[in-house]
């Protein structure tokens, strides 16, 4: 087998688990974001209170200290994960921290017009919040969104630290047989290029989707 053909062996199988990862991290990310900032913008004083010092923790941690904590502090407390349920747990908190910022400021820039119509329409505040707030507030927030999701999709090459086999770990383990880092580290570069690039024009094509004529956001 050539030098060609076992690296990409090698590197699909670590593909593979980067995209298991991102495939869990992205969606539960984002309903994190959307739950913390609405129970920082909508809950009582203690919850909003407890959201807020969750995102403020989470945003103050290097994602490697997070990562480092769920896999090896927590089981001291009895809480065992193994290193690809870690990444994605260390994964789904710093990222859905960070985006819950970008939709606590896009609930926050709605009209308080649309919450008086609701309430004359006679919706309650659980009805007015999912059907007219939060779908709103999520497209204004969609390129900050899509923003992180980039950054996760980068930092996910992080997971190796913990012993998670992806694609960085499976091209570092190459490296350190045959020793060839230019042909395999670039190839790597270039395949991370490649899914930020896919990420962005999905998210891109998203924003065009739930564009409103006439509301465009400036």
């Amino acid at each position: 087998m050539s030098f060609w053909e076992e690296f990409i062996a090698y590197l699909m199988r670590g593909w593979i688990m980067t995209v298991e990862l991102l495939a869990l991290s992205i969606p539960l990310s984002i309903l994190l974001g959307l739950a913390l900032a609405t129970a920082r913008v909508y809950g009582n004083k203690v919850v909003s209170l407890i959201a807020a010092g969750f995102v403020a923790l989470l945003r103050g941690l290097p994602l490697v200290v997070t990562l480092l904590i769920v896999f090896f502090a927590l089981p001291r407390i009895g809480l065992y994960f193994d290193p690809f349920w870690s990444a994605v747990i260390a994964f789904i908190m710093c990222s859905g921290a960070y985006q819950s910022e970008y939709v606590r400021a896009a609930i926050q820039s709605i009209d308080v017009g649309q919450s008086l119509a609701a309430q004359a329409l006679g919706m309650t505040k659980l009805q007015e919040v999912v059907h007219i707030i939060l779908p709103q507030a999520f497209r204004r927030a969609l390129p900050g969104i899509s923003n992180e999701i980039i950054y996760l999709i980068l930092y996910s090459s992080l997971a190796y630290i913990i012993g998670v086999q992806e694609i960085f770990a499976t091209a570092k383990h190459f490296n350190s047989l045959q020793f060839r880092p230019i042909e395999i580290f670039s190839t790597t570069a270039l395949i991370y290029a490649f899914m930020a690039t896919v990420a962005t024009f999905f998210f891109k094509k998203l924003e065009e989707r739930l564009k409103i004529p006439g509301l465009e956001i400036v």
